[in-house]
């Protein structure tokens, strides 16, 4: 074992749950720009949006894309490139304000407001929140519950206390929705006024081109059915659409992969999008659609993979460290391989030989691991799903249908893009099963 590797924190750097933040120098050793291998430069096209295009007026833009495949690292990625052209850049994750499996339109905008707060309040611009604080009074008589603040309370602090009331209660957050649901448009104008117009003015006069406000991970809001009929995320992006798009700064939403499939596809653009179709990051583009590798995207994984463990070492060196890594480059290239080009799966599965041995790793210890996540997932899959994989792998397309949501949902399917287009194929790891390679044999 060479000296080169510090292995608890090559342990770290591969918890597939970590986001990288721009911020961090460490960080942006580890980070890999895979824009060219993934077909699209979505980074780019949002920030010249936003800092371009449209500068002075706000803008709304979605993206979306597998769970786990790098959506995050590339949002922290904007936000620390508009930062560097100017802007005031509120991120945050969703997923730590809300419940995802209950979510209405109110407590969206309630979020932001208090992120926005929060963020400003940090650096000495308060807004003065009139409306809010007689909302808040009487919300606290609706619920019978008062909620203090002090003449000069911060007003992020007036909404973490309703957040807090509500949160382990399914009732009062019903109770709450309700009283607040007329009020969506009054509270929209309030937000706008009182607080992101205020902001923006604030942030100008200090030198700054504006206030940007980054949505993150509200992909993962669940996709239960409503008394409506309809799916939470139909109701809330594409019902109730236009309210999320009227706030009055650049925004930057998550939204869930499925609703690129949704029959309502164009009333999604047009409602939140204003327009525009949402950006979708695919995968990385690992193997090309006979099945052969692709060797930039090939090259950019081992990287990927050697940065984690190598950091300090520029990339053309880190190639000759592969042996402290693994009991041979081969067995690196299957790791790539099987991963799909998907950044989650391939640090996950990393992971999991971390926990077996220290590195080196052997290919028997890969293939060990590849064999638990193969089962996994084959747990899973019903005959209907079968049907339809076999269809994509013979397609390389994915019709809208509820079906294949789950599908890729599931990560059994992943997308790509190439000069040709996008195309669809089923994870390398399904690929190898005994009951993939016996269909492709009666082909």
């Amino acid at each position: 074992m060479g000296n080169k590797l510090n292995l608890s924190r090559f342990y770290k750097a591969c918890n597939p749950s970590y986001t990288l933040n721009m911020g961090v120098i460490l960080d942006r050793q580890y980070y890999i720009d895979f824009s060219d291998v993934r077909g699209c430069k979505i980074v780019e096209e949002l920030q010249r949006t936003i800092s371009r295009i449209s500068p002075d007026e706000p803008t709304c833009q979605l993206f979306t894309g597998h769970i786990g495949c790098g959506k995050s690292t590339e949002l922290q990625r904007l936000k620390a490139e508009l930062e560097l052209a100017g802007f005031h850049v509120v991120y945050f994750e969703s997923s730590q304000d809300l419940d995802m499996a209950d979510i209405d339109i109110s407590d969206i905008l309630l979020s932001v407001a208090r992120q926005v707060s929060v963020s400003l309040e940090a650096i000495g611009v308060k807004p003065k929140a009139g409306y809010f604080t007689n909302l808040f009074k009487e919300i606290g008589d609706f619920l019978q519950t008062p909620i203090e603040l002090s003449g000069e309370a911060e007003f992020s602090l007036g909404i973490a206390k309703i957040t807090a009331k509500t949160k382990d209660s399914t009732q009062l957050r019903n109770q709450l929705r309700q009283y607040l649901e007329p009020r969506t448009n009054s509270i929209l104008q309030a937000i706008n006024e009182e607080i992101l117009e205020k902001a923006t003015e604030q942030l100008k006069l200090r030198g700054q081109k504006g206030l940007v406000v980054i949505v993150d991970n509200l992909d993962r809001v669940d996709m239960r059915p409503m008394a409506s009929g309809r799916t939470q995320p139909e109701y809330l992006f594409i019902d109730r659409g236009e309210q999320l798009r009227r706030l009055k700064c650049h925004v930057v939403y998550t939204i869930p992969l499925a609703l690129i499939f949704s029959n309502e596809y164009e009333a999604l653009k047009n409602r939140l999008g204003g327009g525009i179709a949402p950006k979708v990051l695919p995968m990385v583009l690992v193997r090309q659609r006979d099945g052969s590798d692709y060797d930039p995207g090939m090259s950019l994984l081992r990287q990927l993979v050697l940065a984690r463990a190598f950091p300090e070492f520029p990339s053309e060196q880190r190639e000759t460290f592969i042996t402290e890594l693994f009991d041979a480059s081969e067995t690196l290239d299957r790791l790539c391989r099987v991963s799909g080009g998907h950044i989650r799966n391939l640090l996950g599965l990393l992971y999991s030989c971390l926990q077996r041995q220290d590195p080196p790793f052997s290919r028997d210890c890969l293939e060990a691991v590849i064999k638990d996540y193969r089962d996994d997932l084959l747990l899973a899959i019903d005959e209907c799903q079968w049907e339809l994989l076999f269809e994509v792998v013979q397609q390389q397309s994915v019709k809208g249908e509820s079906d294949y949501q789950s599908l890729l949902r599931s990560m059994y399917l992943f997308e790509y893009r190439d000069p040709r287009g996008r195309w669809f194929g089923i994870s390398p790891a399904l690929a190898e099963t005994e009951k993939v390679v016996a269909w492709q044999q009666l082909k």
